[in-house]
């Protein structure tokens, strides 16, 4: 509503006179108004993102970067995620060191994010990347608005 009472204050200064200038000018000011909440409506919807860590013990780098990585990655885009970064140039900052990959994802929801790890697709890539791996570390986290 202010927003539409500066609209009509702008009418006003501007000298619109007659009945339907007046009535377009505060048209486009409700308009303004409606476009204002609905736009505050959307970004109050708007879900901060899951990003995905995981660290991997990997035992054979080959093996596991040929069969186990392809099939991990079209399966995650399938499922709507998207990798940001992935590999063995991991630099520990403070405390133990990770494992020797590491993979960072980001999802839309802890939801998606679960419905990939239990779909058949990941399910059968993992047991191709469980041949090359030792052990594998993962969690997530959620991102902020």
């Amino acid at each position: 509503m202010f927003i539409a009472l500066l609209a009509d204050e702008s009418c006003a200064l501007r000298g619109v006179r007659s009945e339907n200038e007046n009535s377009i000018c505060v048209r486009n000011g409700n308009g303004l108004a409606l476009g204002a909440t609905a736009v505050h409506a959307l970004q109050g919807q708007t879900r901060p993102p899951i990003y995905y860590v995981a660290e991997v013990d990997v035992t054979d780098l080959d093996g596991y970067i040929k069969e186990f990585v392809p099939k991990a990655a079209t399966s995650a885009e399938a499922q709507g995620g998207r990798t940001l970064a992935a590999g063995q140039k991991v630099t520990a900052i403070e405390g133990t060191p990770p494992r020797n990959r590491v993979v960072v994802m980001r999802w839309e929801s802890l939801e998606q994010l679960r419905a990939w790890r239990e779909s058949a697709r990941y399910k059968e890539a993992r047991k191709i990347g469980d041949k090359y791996a030792a052990s594998v570390r993962a969690f997530a986290v959620e991102g902020l608005p």
